[in-house]
């Protein structure tokens, strides 16, 4: 493996890219490279330009999981890499690949049948809740914040 990758800040937010991911997160990480990290999105062009364009300046990259997994050591030290990924279970499949997340931070999953609300804006069904778990069993800490300036909450004590 080459050089650890600089990942700054890895999100998770079935919306992907949008204000307040470009405006907040992404400013006050100092990001300077975005991946979505996304099979559907990796996929398809439509989505790609959408997000591109809330993404404004931002130097971003749709890759699917599996690409993420096989080029992310060979990023350039000075790359700030935020991830983006749209469920806890695309994480739980980078951290299995050896993509070297220590933190992931929980931003908005929405409400659909068969989903428990964990926090304001995050319901979760069975297999999310599961990867999340996986991921504190793996020493990564999932924290559910909306916004960098807001108080971090430890998703562990809430599964």
């Amino acid at each position: 493996m080459g050089n650890v990758p600089n990942i700054v800040l890895t999100r998770v937010d079935n919306r992907l890219i949008h204000g307040q991911v470009a405006t907040n997160w992404l400013k006050t990480y100092n990001a300077n490279l975005c991946i979505v990290a996304d099979d559907e999105v990796a996929e398809d062009s439509m989505q790609q330009t959408l997000l591109k364009l809330a993404a404004g300046n931002m130097q971003i990259r749709f890759f699917t999981i599996q690409k993420t997994i096989d080029i992310i050591y060979k990023a350039s030290p000075s790359q700030k890499i935020a991830i983006i990924c749209r469920t806890p279970i695309q994480v739980a499949k980078l951290v299995a690949g050896n993509v070297p997340i220590t933190t992931v931070n929980i931003g908005n999953m929405h409400d659909e049948e068969g989903k428990k609300k964990l926090q304001r804006t995050v319901y979760a069904d069975a297999e999310e809740i599961a990867a999340m778990k996986e991921l504190i069993d793996k020493d990564v800490t999932v924290e559910y914040r909306m916004l960098p300036k807001d108080h971090s909450i430890d998703m562990a004590s809430l599964l």
